[in-house]
């Protein structure tokens, strides 16, 4: 059965303050929210866990800030992502951050893709680089994706992005509302630092 109050994590990928990345991430919360008004929404900033990111991938684990963000990963109920586009795919902080999450613990989760770039013309890198990216961690991304372009911003938003965002929140709304998952039966135990070490030999 599904939560009254489902937690819900955006991941916004931006490199910039302010960024379009998080424009867009913000848009799509406040749609969610409207959609899901019981829902707790965490909003995860890459840019501001660039360092240990960067450390967790050097030592195999997360921890501080880096580590909760995980955890609330892990615990939600269902995920907005949003990257920008570099070289027609998601940028390297993004993947980073994905790159240290245990992918048996995101197994089905109701997923929103999103992404922003300079031109329309690298609108198919949800599809082309997101989608399968999140299919192989084992989520379960909605049908449509959001792309912004730098022109949807600061009052020129086309009525076509306005359309793809009620979609795509609509289906991860019916997505959320009628998973089954619970992400307590995917708990492991922790792993001991000194067995983590070994692996890495």
């Amino acid at each position: 059965m599904a939560k009254d109050s489902p937690n819900i994590v955006v991941v916004s990928g931006g490199l910039r303050s302010p960024s379009t990345t998080r424009l867009l991430a913000d848009e799509l919360s406040a749609q969610v929210s409207a959609n899901l008004p019981n829902a707790n929404i965490d909003m995860i900033e890459l840019r501001e866990l660039a360092h240990p990111i960067a450390d967790a991938m050097l030592s195999g684990f997360p921890s501080g800030a880096l580590a909760q963000a995980v955890e609330s990963v892990y615990a939600s109920d269902g995920l907005v992502v949003v990257s920008p586009t570099f070289s027609g795919s998601y940028s390297g902080l993004f993947k980073s951050f994905f790159d240290i999450l245990e992918r048996e613990r995101l197994t089905d989760l109701p997923t929103l893709l999103a992404a922003t770039g300079g031109s329309s013309r690298h609108s198919l890198m949800i599809d082309h680089a997101l989608r399968p990216l999140f299919t192989y961690l084992g989520t379960a991304p909605v049908r449509t994706g959001v792309f912004a372009a730098t022109q949807d911003f600061g009052g020129h938003s086309s009525a076509e992005l306005g359309e793809r965002i009620h979609r795509s929140v609509q289906e991860f709304t019916r997505a959320v509302t009628a998973s089954t998952r619970d992400p307590q039966a995917f708990e492991q135990e922790v792993t001991p630092f000194t067995e983590l070490l070994a692996r890495g030999d």
